[in-house]
């Protein structure tokens, strides 16, 4: 396999891990509101709303391969943000800890794939004129 097929099939993978949740959440919104709330988050609808808006537009951004080290950050962050807020397994017992601590675990993964996707996209000249004409 050549690295062009390996990237894109990761790439794609990880677009839509974020893609379908990002329309989910929108399909099901009472139900994320419900989880939300129970983990005591605040500002719930909006919060709600800004993470399936990322999602789904990071997650098409990754699907064209089009500002994928900005959306991979970006996603990356998305991601530490709902492990500390939604699996927070240090907050329960029994079953109910093991199961969110499983899903920080995953989501430890999903991270470092964003990483490394974010990393291999970096070498790209336009990424690095992008941050030479913002820090100028």
């Amino acid at each position: 396999m050549s690295e062009k097929i390996l990237m894109g099939s990761g790439r794609s993978l990880l677009a839509l891990y974020f893609l379908l949740p990002g329309i989910l959440k929108l399909v099901a919104w009472d139900n994320h509101i419900a989880l939300m709330n129970k983990h005591g988050m605040v500002m719930v609808p909006v919060l709600l709303a800004a993470a399936s808006a990322l999602q789904i537009a990071g997650g098409i951004s990754l699907l064209i391969n089009r500002k994928v080290v900005w959306s991979a950050l970006a996603l990356a962050g998305l991601t530490v943000m709902i492990n500390i807020n939604l699996h927070d397994f240090w907050n329960y017992t029994g079953t109910e800890a093991a199961h969110e601590q499983q899903n920080f675990v995953k989501n430890l993964a999903i991270l470092a794939g964003l990483l490394v996707l974010a990393g291999a996209n970096w070498k790209s000249r336009a990424v690095e004129n992008e941050i030479l004409q913002t820090s100028t």
